[in-house]
Order: C-alpha cells, then structure tokens, then sequence
C-alpha cells in the first residue's frame, strides 16, 4: 500500500478551501464532473488528507500509544462511492490505521460498528467513517466521521479540515511518507448482517419473542436506489412480512427514479403509489443512507414530517409517559398541542439541524430533565434507547413494534393502529416554506458578513411586530423569530449554513398565509440585498 497521498499535480489549496467542505457536522463536495459550473472539489487528494487528518484526530482523542486503531468504513450507492473508499483507505493508513471495508452500509450501521463488541467482524472500531452525501444529486458526495460516543460535532470536524489542510501542503514532505505504520491493513467485512439482526430482534422482543410476528403483514419498501434496499429481505421477510411490491431496491448512485428524501413530494408519491397499487398494510421509504425515513398507511396516508413526529411521540410516551420531546423549529402549534394536551407530554422546540436536536436532548437528560426521542422534521429522528443514534431504520423498527405487540396482544391488526394514535393531531390547511436569499455582493454587504446582515433582518422584523396587536411572538424561542397570529404562525431563521432567510409559514386558509406573509414582506421591504420575490409571489393577490 502506498504510504504516500498522491502528490502527482495536486492543485493548490488553502485551508479556507478546505473549510468550505464544512456542511455543519458532515463534510460535503463535489466528487465527479458532470453538472455545468460546479468544478470537482473533493478529489482523491483531498480526500485521502481528510481521512488522514480524521486519523490523527482519532490517535490525538483516544490517546492510543502504542495500541493499533481501527476505522471501519462504508458507502452509499453513488457512484463516486468506490473511488472515494480508496481513497479514505490509503489517507487512514497514511496516519497508521488499520481499515475494515465495509462496501455498502447503511450511515446508522458504521456508528454501531463503534458499539458491537465482536472480533469475528473487527469490531468495535475505534472511529468509522461514512462516505454518503445524503439526499444531494449524484455528482456530490461527502463524510459523517463517529465514535463511540456519537457522530463528531461542528468544532471537530473544523479540527479534521484544519488538520487536513496542513497534511495537504505537507504532502511531498519526507516525514509523511515515513509516518505510515508497517502494521496497517485493509480488510473486507460484510457487517450489514451484524446490524440487521440487531433490528430483527428488537421487532421480535417487543411482540414477546415471537419469531415471526410480522407474519401476513404486506409492506413495501422504496429505497430510492440508495442503500436502505437491505431492509425488505434482511428485516422484514426475517420476520415473517410481506415485501412484494418494493421498489428501487437496487443501488443506483444516477438515482433514476426519484430523489431518495422522505421531504421530496416525488417521493412520497412514489411510495404511497406502491402501497395502494399492491394492496399492502404500510409502505416505508428511506434516505440515500437510512438515517432518515418515512412510512405511509395503508389509505395512502403519510406519516411523515409532524405527522411522523406525532406517532413516534405516541408510541414514546405510552414508554415513557410525562417525558419531554425535543423537536427542531419547524414543527406547527398543532403538534405542540397534540403532545402536550393529548399524550400529556413535554413539547420543547429547539433549532434546526439533527445534531442540535440530538444534543439538545442529550443537555436535558444531563439537567434532570427526562427525554428520550429527538427528531426532526426531515426525518432525522434518535431515540435515547438506541445510543441517541439519527436512524431511519430503527425509527421504522418502533413503528414495527407497535403493529406487532398490538397484534399479539390481540389490538389489532394492519396500520389503523398506527393511524389511531396520530387522531387529534391538528393540521393546517396551508403550509409554506419560503427561502429568501441574501446577495452577498450587494452594496449593503460591503464589509460585513452575511450572518450578520441577516441577524439586523432578524431583528427589525421583531422589533416591527411588537406594536402589532394581532402578533404574538413566541415566549420561548430558540432560533430566529416565531410569531403567531390569523389562526396560524410564521417563523423567519437564518440558514444554518447559506445565506439564505428561510420563512415558514402555517395557515387554516390561502388568506391568512398570505396576512402572515404581509407582516414579513412590509418589515423587510427596506432590506435591499434580500431578494423577497418569493414573499412578492405570496402576497401580490392581497
């Protein structure tokens, strides 16, 4: 193995190229040609700095001496995939890592690889890296690093890009080549079997150790041509279910058929046109990677977004009854009365971004304060009893749960069980999001940044709406401003990572969206670097 990154005309780069890689905790590029104005930026040099940086990182963390580290590492279906995977192997063996290839996993499978404690399949590892760019088109694609303690924050990843920029520079340097260990390795486990039966018993538990408690149950599958096709043979045929019918099971990183995101109108569709056409009981749908899903009833009903955080929160408090849900700041008023008035628990709304939410919920276990599911809307979803891990499958899994403990306690049978707990949950009739850019070049910007712009946009929209006796703001807020009024609500935010201001908006009618909309476009009409031609579409019928 080469101990070496290539260094054959690597073009020059600094270490703000390298922080641009940085999409909150997760790395994310460009990784092959293709679409017209976005130039390759995580080429196999830069890649392998990366992956030797996360290895220094790794060393530096667990203080390992002289003890040989592992990393394991996995792919999604894109079609970088392989490549990348090589290139992350030889970067891990640069810092003197052994590496365990996975191939195709799932996100949620690399972080339990931390966790297994089984040395017939090299595990636990030490770190593990996923090489997925989620939901983007097929020419992106990226890295989530994990240990055992979770999947790695913002600061750690600046850490690993910091790190990667300066091996980058050094890469001709002598020391470099010499600082490959002689003992490092690469080897090939198939681990998607650890993983799935871990799902596999934890369905057969819950209906009091039945083997197939699944049995006659008919669910179809989409996978989008990700990585989550495991789930219909390795899960739930072990169980006794159904699975004709399932569809884009194949991995396929040109992915054909829809975009695989449970967000993606295409894609519901897609799926709830399978569950009607074949008759089945529920149908569930993943992400590229399977940290996030979706399911659909058997009327074609979705259960995803609020309503998907509706059931969960039933399932979870009928567990765990009085504890608190931690959502991000999109969820609606009605949701917020459907936990606490309806399943009697705790709603607290937090920021956007799955990492938030999950830590969130950690800092109130740590206070004292009880919760074990933090989700987003997306998604994203963690549950406190499967190490605060973000994964789709195991949110399907308690959903699974519940249709069979509540067929073998004689409840019921078919997803009418999973509709009757989400009854009461309010919904509007309108729901919006609106993304309102900030140019950066603009005038205004001269000298400032563009976060900072959007904190001044922030801030004199809330000072506009306190003289407003139809607005009331929200008393406890945690990102950008939230105001209800005309029946529904608006939150205003600035993105987590562009220079956008995204705006929600929900509404029992067209006209009171569209009242919602006045108060933000008439407070922010002066802000000339903010294009509101979105707001301008909403309200040019008032």
């Amino acid at each position: 193995m080469e101990a070496a990154l290539s260094s054959a005309a690597l073009p020059s780069l600094d270490k703000t190229d390298f922080l641009k890689l940085q999409n909150g905790s997760d790395i994310r590029g460009v990784a092959v040609t293709g679409v017209e104005g976005e130039p390759v930026s995580l080429p196999e040099p830069v890649t392998e700095a990366i992956a030797a940086a996360f290895g220094q990182w790794l060393l530096h963390k667990k203080k390992a001496g002289s003890r040989q580290l592992r990393v394991s590492v996995g792919h999604d279906s894109r079609i970088s995939a392989q490549t990348l995977l090589e290139a992350v192997s030889r970067g891990l063996g640069v810092s003197g890592l052994d590496v365990v290839q996975f191939g195709l996993a799932s996100t949620p499978a690399m972080f339990n690889s931390t966790l297994t404690e089984d040395e017939a399949f090299l595990c636990p590892a030490d770190g593990a890296i996923m090489i997925t760019a989620s939901h983007l088109p097929y020419n992106r694609n990226g890295f989530k690093f994990f240990t055992c303690d979770g999947g790695l924050g913002k600061v750690d990843i600046k850490d690993i890009l910091e790190r990667a920029a300066d091996i980058y520079k050094n890469v001709s340097d002598e020391n470099l080549r010499k600082s490959q260990r002689e003992t490092s390795s690469i080897k090939k486990i198939d681990y998607m079997g650890v993983y799935t039966s871990g799902l596999v018993k934890a369905v057969q538990r819950a209906a009091g150790d039945l083997v197939k408690p699944l049995e006659g149950f008919h669910i179809v599958v989409d996978a989008g041509n990700g990585a989550g096709g495991f789930f219909a043979a390795k899960v739930l045929e072990p169980l006794g279910a159904i699975t004709s019918g399932s569809q884009f099971l194949e991995p396929d990183g040109m992915f054909p058929n829809h975009i695989p995101n449970p967000e993606d109108k295409s894609a519901m569709e897609a799926i709830t046109k399978a569950v009607l056409d074949n008759k089945a009981d529920l149908g569930i749908i993943f992400d590229t990677d399977v940290d996030r899903s979706a399911a659909v009833d058997s009327t074609g009903r979705e259960f995803n977004r609020n309503r998907l955080i509706a059931l969960l929160s039933a399932i979870v408090l009928e567990e765990h009854p009085g504890t608190t849900i931690v959502t991000d700041s999109v969820t609606s008023d009605g949701l917020t009365t459907f936990i606490e008035k309806k399943l009697g628990g705790k709603h607290h709304r937090f920021k956007r971004g799955y990492k938030n939410v999950i830590d969130e919920a950690i800092r109130l276990n740590s206070v004292g304060e009880e919760t074990h599911l933090a989700i987003e809307t997306s998604g994203h979803g963690a549950l406190k009893e499967n190490h605060w891990l973000d994964d789709g499958a195991y949110l399907m899994v308690k959903i699974l749960n519940k249709l069979a403990s509540a067929r073998a306690a004689g409840k019921g049978s078919g997803s009418k069980v999973l509709t009757d707990l989400v009854d009461g949950l309010e919904e509007p009739r309108v729901a919006l999001e609106l993304r309102l850019k900030i140019d950066k070049n603009h005038p205004d910007l001269e000298g400032i940044d563009f976060r900072e712009y959007g904190e001044k946009v922030l801030q004199h929209v809330s000072n506009s709406i306190e003289t407003n006796p139809d607005l009331k703001r929200a008393p406890v807020n945690f990102e950008g401003i939230r105001v209800s009024g005309f029946g529904g609500w608006f939150l205003l935010r600035l993105s987590l990572h562009d220079p956008v201001l995204p705006l929600n908006i929900e509404a029992q009618s067209e006209d009171d969206a569209v009242k919602l909309g006045l108060v933000v476009a008439t407070a922010v009409k002066e802000f000339k670097a903010l294009d509101n031609s979105a707001l301008s579409n909403l309200t040019r019928s008032a």
